[in-house]
């Protein structure tokens, strides 16, 4: 059996203040864009100070890349049970997060995807984002292998997932009527089976 720890009063009001300022700039840059959006204005939407701003985010690309998503898979996935394949742990730990996700949570989501790939700015900043994400999977799984951390196959799969992810995040931000919890699970079970890709659909 996984175990969900609840994080304490601390921490679920950080999560809550963290949000609410990407919300507020969210509906600010749907108005007027992200490059016309400042931080000043953001911080004004979310009646917040630049300094308490700065203290979430290291910049206006890092507000719209940044969330709590992988560390909370992180954590569901060391709670999987020992005997459950890895990939099959991560498909659990995946699921379990994304059940905890309300759906205006999961529409902000969207949005931040979008921008992610459609502004220069915010897209070149990714980059550091999904290596920072393959870092934190690389080092979970040689912890629940018992690996090192450069062990080829380690770093190989969690590049490999780090790209599931980034396909799919990128399939959503194109189309909205996408199930994302069930496509990544999808691709996941796809990567789970060796990617045979060689035979035609009918």
């Amino acid at each position: 059996m996984s175990r969900s720890v609840r994080p304490g009063l601390r921490e679920r009001k950080k999560a809550r203040t963290r949000e609410t300022i990407q919300h507020e700039a969210l509906v600010l840059i749907g108005r007027q864009g992200y490059t016309a959006t400042t931080i000043a204005q953001i911080c004004d939407a979310a009646e917040i100070s630049e300094s308490t701003f700065f203290r979430y985010f290291r910049s206006k690309e890092d507000l719209i890349l940044t969330d709590a998503y992988d560390p909370m898979i992180a954590e569901a996935f060391r709670a999987q049970p020992a005997e459950v394949g890895t990939v099959q742990a991560l498909r659990r730990a995946i699921r379990s997060v994304f059940e905890q996700v309300p759906a205006e949570e999961l529409a902000d989501m969207r949005e931040r995807a979008i921008l992610a790939m459609q502004v220069p700015e915010v897209r070149g900043a990714a980059l550091v984002n999904v290596m920072e994400t393959s870092q934190l999977l690389a080092e979970v799984v040689a912890e629940r292998l018992g690996r090192e951390l450069t062990d080829v196959q380690v770093q190989t799969f969690a590049g490999a997932v780090v790209g599931v992810m980034m396909a799919q995040l990128r399939t959503w931000s194109e189309h909205p009527d996408v199930d994302v919890p069930t496509s990544v699970d999808d691709a996941l079970a796809f990567l789970e089976q060796g990617l045979p890709i060689d035979h035609r659909r009918h």
